[in-house]
């Protein structure tokens, strides 16, 4: 089974921003960029699955400007086997990348397709649930714990939710988004 993960280029977590001085968004000319870091914790996730045997690949998807190869790259040393780049300018809006990765999807094949449960910059927290919409793909969203089971062609996910926990049982294939690392929420809090 393949394992699709898509990975967003924005202004590092770190780094102060700035608004442009006519007022129309945050200033990115000459300002570290970095992966998203819940599309890292994505990609961490379909790493694990796959060095646990359950998939045979993992590709990585930016889409975005020429630049976006450098996070390509970071995925691809993280343990994604490829990496696709959409080159694309302008605004990206989170339809329109669903829509983007519908068509790749339909490309690729993959059984598991996994974003982030948001980006840093816009926090619209959509991409994933309007791509699972677009393929007809059951969806397990804001994840804490994935199980894949391949001879059932199922996974299982414990969600978050107000609550507490929900777990879904969802027939592969299936879209999941923010597979958590509590090890990594833990060192950040601590």
């Amino acid at each position: 089974m393949k394992i699709m993960v898509t990975l967003k280029r924005v202004v590092d977590y770190a780094v102060k921003i700035r608004v442009k001085s006519d007022k129309s968004g945050v200033e990115t000319h000459n300002v570290k960029m970095s992966m998203n870091p819940f599309c890292e914790i994505a990609l961490e996730e379909a790493v694990r699955i796959k060095e646990a045997g359950l998939a045979s690949e993992v590709v990585a998807v930016s889409v975005g400007p020429q630049q976006c190869v450098d996070t390509l790259r970071t995925g691809l040393a993280m343990g994604a086997d490829r990496g696709i780049h959409v080159e694309a300018t302008g605004a990206l809006y989170p339809l329109t990348i669903a829509k983007i990765l519908k068509k790749l999807v339909e490309l690729e094949n993959p059984g598991l397709l996994i974003l982030g449960k948001q980006a840093i910059d816009d926090d619209c927290n959509q991409t994933g649930q309007m791509v699972a919409g677009l393929l007809g793909w059951p969806q397990g969203t804001f994840a804490s714990k994935v199980l894949l089971d391949k001879d059932k062609q199922e996974v299982t996910v414990d969600r978050e939710v107000d609550g507490g926990l929900e777990t879904l049982c969802l027939d592969l294939p299936a879209v999941i988004t923010h597979p958590r690392d509590d090890k990594r929420e833990k060192q950040a809090s601590g």
